[in-house]
């Protein structure tokens, strides 16, 4: 069957190519760098799921348009609606996302991300659950939600936390191709001007044997050095100090490697914890913590709580105050209360975990799926 597009071109946010067994999905909004929108999630799932059902589908691809794979979620959007509507858009915009990505964790046909530039926040839901991620040599993954009064969610609190994950997670560090390859994040590396022959040997698949996707892929794929100041190098030191308890020795632990030697690395990772949001810290090293332990389907029921207070504010201001300073205002000059970790009580994290009282709020409700969930352990 030839190739043809279902969409109504650029005005449409989700674009849809079908070649023979193989649809290809497009996230089209570049000049937002792909941000999910409250469209762009519920179409997806509507998609996910019509795919998964059709005996003609075999094959799905998932790239963005322009110079993003997908940015993270949209929550300019979500803090305008909280602020001036009701604190319920966003959670309600995060009930279907987290659906999305539950789908793609356990759906039952290949799935192929290509990250051909900036992967960050949600950007890895709808990737990092999948099946295949492909990274190039564009890619630029971050989960930098601490430094805006949040949390590393979208079951980062799952995948990540599996990894040396806090460094990730605590200080929003930047992972290039070759370090997402290196520590599982993504199952392949394909130079970007090899991504057109990928995509063309891909539409001729026609089976939903995981094994032969990954045969194609492997074809294009290479192996890649990391860089000489790549974070991968600091294993060691990463793991001796965001091993540690509470982040204020993590916070100590990496003072005192300062002091035994001089480390541009170590400096710079102790600014990244310090401008972030204190409770931001506190609730991401929890998460990862708990999350270890959980399910998939338990870290996203519990991350679904934790944002719906995060929106609500019923127990701090700091996303709000973390968007307006760095996505709506730029002045890059938050100001976080409590301001300091030590004024943070256990009591304040408990709440985020709890359910919310009232409004007609429940819990998220995730399908049963009859698939084993694809753990990130699974791929490496």
């Amino acid at each position: 069957m030839a190739s043809r597009n279902l969409t109504n071109g650029d005005n449409d946010q989700v674009l849809i190519q079908e070649n023979s067994y193989v649809r290809i999905l497009t996230l089209n909004r570049p000049q937002q760098l792909n941000a999910l929108s409250f469209q762009m999630v519920t179409r997806l799932l509507d998609i996910l799921v019509a795919y998964e059902e059709d005996p003609n589908v075999k094959l799905v691809i998932l790239k963005g348009k322009g110079r993003a794979f997908c940015a993270g979620g949209d929550v300019v959007s979500m803090i305008h609606f909280g602020k001036n509507v009701h604190w319920s858009f966003g959670a309600k915009q995060s009930w279907f996302e987290y659906n999305v990505d539950y789908l793609m964790a356990t759906y039952s046909k290949p799935q192929v991300s290509i990250l051909n530039g900036i992967v960050m926040g949600s950007g890895a839901g709808i990737s990092v659950h999948g099946r295949f991620q492909v990274a190039t040599e564009n890619t630029v993954f971050a989960m930098p939600e601490a430094a805006l009064g949040l949390f590393p969610d979208v079951g980062a609190s799952h995948f990540l936390s599996r990894l040396p994950g806090e460094y990730v997670g605590l200080t929003g560090a930047r992972l290039d191709g070759a370090e997402m390859l290196a520590c599982g994040l993504a199952t392949h590396f394909v130079n970007s001007n090899r991504l057109p022959l990928l995509e063309e040997a891909l539409v001729e698949v026609d089976t939903v044997d995981p094994a032969v996707v990954c045969a194609i892929i492997d074809r294009y794929s290479q192996e890649v050095p990391l860089k000489e100041k790549s974070a991968y190098h600091k294993l060691d030191i990463i793991n001796r100090c965001f091993s540690k308890r509470t982040v204020e020795e993590i916070l100590s632990s990496l003072e005192q490697e300062a002091v035994d030697g001089a480390d541009v690395w170590i400096t710079e990772t102790i600014q990244s914890l310090e401008k972030a949001s204190p409770i931001g810290l506190k609730l991401t090293l929890r998460s990862f913590r708990e999350g270890r332990l959980q399910t998939i389907e338990q870290c996203f029921i519990r991350e679904y709580r934790m944002f719906c207070h995060a929106m609500k504010r019923d127990v701090s201001n700091d996303f709000y105050e973390g968007c307006r300073a760095m996505l709506i205002d730029k002045d890059k000059n938050p100001k976080w209360e409590p301001s300091k970790l030590e004024l943070i009580s256990d009591e304040m994290v408990d709440r985020y975990f709890s359910k919310i009282d009232g409004e007609g709020w429940v819990d998220l409700k995730l399908p049963v799926r009859y698939k084993s969930t694809i753990s990130i352990m699974s791929k490496l």
